[in-house]
């Protein structure tokens, strides 16, 4: 009997996680060492067949991902388990399926549904994610549920903990000469990794994964735990705790930051406590807040209103395709949306319109056209083509975000 199908699907708080719900799934964000899509996949076993999300979205793709459906989309000739990208399911389990429909709960929460061959949920449960609108069969997972945008980077340094001491562990490797390393954690080498002499890796506080071609430059302290996607550089600097998905040039002190990837950091600057979509630029000396001087909680927008994070170390949430000019200052809790292209000597507002374009708070619509061809440039330059698909995507989150 074939295994069911996972569908990962956005419910109403999940499809509020600003800057990045614009243009991407919740499922395509990191968590931790892994994208939230690939941790359901290897806890719960399921092969992902798409994903459930905001419709301006339905031509949402990348390489390696799952395409954006639509219930209407889904033929009935297949049992399907439909799974909320915010639950965080624990690993060592399997879901328990059996032939009616149930809804899956952590605690007392749902976060799931299994659907049978000839059965497929309300798109009110998907929505609102309440019992009322659910089959009357429960199955109890373990695991937990991530609330706001800013607990994929608060709660990531404790999850790299947990996902890299449960990576496959082989014989430590023999670090080059004039590579020293301190601390009783482990460093994990992925394939034709290049290490220059002068780097320091600090394993006191967790393990360190370097994934495969990756570079790692003379000056470089990296202080785990920490996970680096493959082809990433470290161009020297102090990083401590971070997790950096593909193709991430980083520079400068890098802390409790997490990379989705794709994304240029390459010069000095501070960047704590944030969290970079793909395609991002940071423009040299672009420094980021994480503690405010009354030492207070962090307020942050979202589309719930401005929240109060109860948190007093809370940088920036960077959209993507964002681009910065040099010596740009950001405050603690900004939010900077998609495509937007800001610069100059005056801080941005605290929560930047998406595709916005200006200083300050002088922010003009950045045109269409215009990024639309940044956005080819920079896409070209990692040897990733925006061929029309990706231009109608992101079209449509262009209009979706400017409003109209």
């Amino acid at each position: 009997m074939a295994r069911p199908g996972l569908m990962l699907f956005d419910d109403r708080r999940a499809r509020a996680w600003e800057p990045f719900a614009l243009t991407r799934p919740a499922g395509e964000l990191r968590f931790g060492a892994m994208r939230l899509v690939e941790r359901a996949t290897r806890v719960l076993g399921l092969e992902p067949i798409g994903y459930i999300t905001s419709e301006h979205l339905s031509d949402f793709y990348e390489a390696g991902t799952p395409p954006v459906l639509s219930l209407d989309d889904l033929t009935g000739d297949r049992d399907l388990v439909f799974w909320c990208a915010r639950a965080v399911p624990d690993p060592g389990q399997q879901l328990v399926m059996g032939r009616e429909p149930a809804v899956y709960l952590i605690g007392d929460r749902p976060v799931g549904v299994y659907a049978p061959a000839g059965w497929r949920p309300e798109a009110s449960f998907l929505d609102r994610l309440q019992l009322d609108d659910g089959p009357e069969a429960q199955i109890q997972v373990a695991g937990r549920i991530l609330e706001w945008v800013w607990d994929l980077m608060l709660e990531t340094p404790d999850q790299l903990v947990r996902d890299l001491a449960a990576a496959e562990r082989t014989a430590p490797p023999d670090l080059p000469k004039g590579v020293y390393s301190q601390g009783d954690h482990p460093v994990m080498l992925g394939r034709d990794v290049r290490i220059e002499p002068g780097t320091l890796f600090d394993t006191r506080e967790g393990p360190i994964s370097l994934a495969d071609a990756v570079e790692v430059r003379t000056g470089t302290r990296l202080a785990g735990p920490a996970a680096v996607g493959h082809h990433s550089r470290l161009l020297g600097g102090s990083f401590e705790a971070i997790s950096a998905g593909p193709y991430s040039y980083l520079r400068g002190e890098v802390a409790e930051t997490v990379v989705l990837g794709y994304s240029n950091k390459a010069h000095d600057g501070h960047m704590g406590h944030a969290y970079l979509g793909k395609w991002v630029n940071l423009g040299a000396f672009t420094t980021n807040s994480d503690l405010k001087n009354n030492y207070r909680p962090v307020k942050v927008w979202t589309p719930f209103g401005v929240q109060d994070t109860g948190n007093i170390k809370i940088g920036c949430f960077i959209g993507d395709h964002v681009k910065t000019g040099i010596g740009l200052l950001l405050s603690t809790g900004t939010v900077v949306g998609a495509g937007a292209n800001v610069y100059g000597s005056t801080m941005p507002p605290s929560y930047v319109q998406p595709f916005s374009w200006g200083e300050g708070t002088e922010l003009t619509e950045y045109r269409l056209a215009e990024f639309l061809a940044t956005a080819k440039t920079a896409m070209g330059r990692r040897g990733v083509d925006l061929d029309e698909r990706g231009r109608r995507y992101l079209e449509s989150c262009w209009r979706q975000g400017r409003g109209g």
